[in-house]
Order: C-alpha cells, then sequence, then structure tokens
C-alpha cells in the first residue's frame, strides 16, 4: 500500500508542481491563448467525467485509455481554429492526426472498441491493480480511478498538447528549417512506434491463437514474450516512440517563438515521468508471468533508448 500510495503522490506532485514552475518561463498567456485553453479545458473536464462515470459503471476502467489517441487531434485542431489555421498550426494537427489514427488503429486491433463503445478490451495492468491487496475496498478502487487514471491522465493529455498554444500566441511567423526537421524527425518516431506495435501484436497474436488452439508453445512463444526485432534494442520500443513523439512535438513552441525553455515543456516532461512508472509495473507484471523476462532485462539493459544487445 505504501508504494502504491508514494506512487500516486508524486505523480500528483508532478502534475500540480512542475506546470506551476515551467509557467514562469516564455511570456504570459495573451486573451486569444486564453480563451483557446478554456475550450479545451471545457473539452478536457467533459472528457473526464464521461471517462470516470462510465469507468464506474461498467467496471471497465480504460475509458480514458480509448480516448488517449483522439482527445489530442481535438485539441489541436481547435487551438488551429483560433489562429485561422495558420501553416505551422496545421502542421501541428496533421502530425497529431496521423500519431492518433495510428495509435486508434493499434488499441482497435487489440479490441478496444467496440460498437457498445463502454464495453471492448480493459488494459491487464488495471485488471492487476484492482486485484491487488491495497485496493480490496471498493472505495479506493474509485478514487484512485478518479484522482489517477481519469483526472492525472486527461490532464497530462492536455498538457503535452498545449506547445500548440504557444505556436497560437507566434501564429504569424513563417515556418522555417526547424519546422521541416521537427516534422521529420515526428514522422519518423512515429513509424518507429508503429513498428514496433505492429511486431509486438503479431507475436502475441500468433501466441494466443496457439494457446486457444491447444498447441504446445515452443521456441519464443514458450518464453512468453516478444524480444525480436526492435526489443531486442530496447526493452519498450514503443513507449520511446511515444515520448519522442511529444518530446518532438513541444520543438515546435521553440521554433515557433525562439525561446528553448517555456511553460509547455510540462506535459513531455510529465510524460516521461509516466512512462518510467508504466513501465515499472509492466515489467512487475511481466517478471511474474515470465521466467525468462529477468534474464531479458540483463540483456537489454535500456528501457526506451535502443542499444546493441549484450552478448550473451
Amino acid at each position: 500500500m505504501k508504494k502504491v500510495n508514494s506512487t500516486a503522490i508524486l505523480l500528483l506532485i508532478t502534475l500540480l508542481v512542475v506546470p506551476v514552475i515551467t509557467y514562469f518561463f516564455g511570456t504570459s498567456l495573451s486573451p486569444l491563448q486564453c480563451e483557446a485553453l478554456k475550450t479545451v479545458g471545457i473539452i478536457a473536464f467533459a472528457a473526464i467525467a464521461f471517462s470516470f462515470i462510465v469507468g464506474e459503471i461498467t467496471k471497465n476502467n480504460s475509458q480514458t485509455d480509448k480516448l488517449w489517441s483522439i482527445v489530442p487531434i481535438i485539441y489541436v485542431w481547435v487551438v488551429a481554429g483560433y489562429g485561422n489555421f495558420s501553416p505551422r498550426l496545421v502542421l501541428m494537427a496533421v502530425l497529431v492526426s496521423l500519431w492518433g489514427i495510428r495509435l486508434t488503429a493499434n488499441f482497435a486491433l487489440k479490441g478496444a472498441y467496440q460498437w457498445r463503445f463502454w464495453t471492448g478490451e480493459e488494459d491487464y495492468r488495471w485488471e492487476y491493480l484492482r486485484s491487488r491487496p491495497e485496493f480490496n475496498s471498493p472505495w479506493k478502487w474509485t478514487v484512485f480511478n478518479l484522482l489517477f487514471i481519469c483526472i492525472y491522465q486527461h490532464s497530462l493529455i492536455l498538457l503535452f498538447t498545449l506547445p500548440s498554444l504557444i505556436a497560437l500566441h507566434y501564429a504569424n511567423t513563417p515556418l522555417n528549417a526547424f519546422d521541416f526537421i521537427i516534422a521529420f524527425a515526428m514522422v519518423g518516431f512515429i513509424l518507429y512506434e508503429m513498428i514496433a506495435d505492429i511486431q509486438h501484436w503479431k507475436f502475441q497474436s500468433k501466441k494466443w491463437a496457439k494457446i486457444n488452439a491447444n498447441e504446445e508453445l515452443t521456441g519464443e512463444y514458450k518464453k512468453g514474450f516478444l524480444d525480436k526485432g526492435l526489443w531486442a534494442y530496447s526493452r519498450h520500443p514503443n513507449y520511446f516512440g511515444e515520448q519522442a513523439v511529444w518530446i518532438c512535438f513541444y520543438l515546435f513552441s521553440i521554433s515557433a517563438g525562439g525561446y528553448w525553455l517555456n511553460w509547455t515543456i510540462a506535459g513531455s516532461l510529465l510524460l516521461v515521468v509516466l512512462f518510467q512508472v508504466s513501465s515499472t509495473l509492466a515489467e512487475g507484471i511481466s517478471s511474474s508471468k515470465y521466467p525468462l523476462y529477468k534474464t531479458y532485462q540483463i540483456q537489454v539493459p535500456s528501457k526506451f533508448f535502443p542499444l546493441p544487445r549484450k552478448q550473451q
């Protein structure tokens, strides 16, 4: 219980402290930026309410997961509209749309989206956490669902799209070479993440096809986890791609305003913190399920950044 509480407290503190500290870097918000922020804030509040209410009623706590790849597209296009669809804002919105379409398609392959929108495959980590003794009282899980799954994650989603607000302030600044370098890098990381997800999906699909057919698992499928392709160079290449995409997105605010540090860096920083926590949880589950996973951690020491695999 102490570990879960300390992690939750750390995340909530970073959500509150990091944006406040970074707010003092760069220019203050203009009336137009405030209006745009108010609009996307209302949308974020509606998303939080939807995710919490539907999650509590259906006991499927992946409602935020379903919206993770959708609401950023809405946020950035709304801000682009406030900027009269200036070239940089349109470029940013198109890139986020490409990211969102890809991630939504990947989540759909896992059965997350159904015609009955409140149903669908739930993230295995929520099921795992619910079963822990820390959450043996229903009210404890309800509080966790409200504060972390809904409020924290939706606030984070909004935050890492807010470099678009800086671009809105400098909407009349022409596109430059740096913008195109950022766009090229962002597309590259989207493709990198896509390749990692496809490799993982193919492996898991074949493994579960064998399990459902009562076939004996042999070779790599007997190990239970993927350690080939991009997964031979880092243990979470998809997470690496996701973090890199939004770090690149922050760079657009630098290209627009000329300030290397501004308050919208809070979103990408908090995303990195979240993936540190999320990957630790995922690896704890994998280590308990697969005896060879700890060996994999030694052979592939990098969680995110691709590095050469250690020789056996």
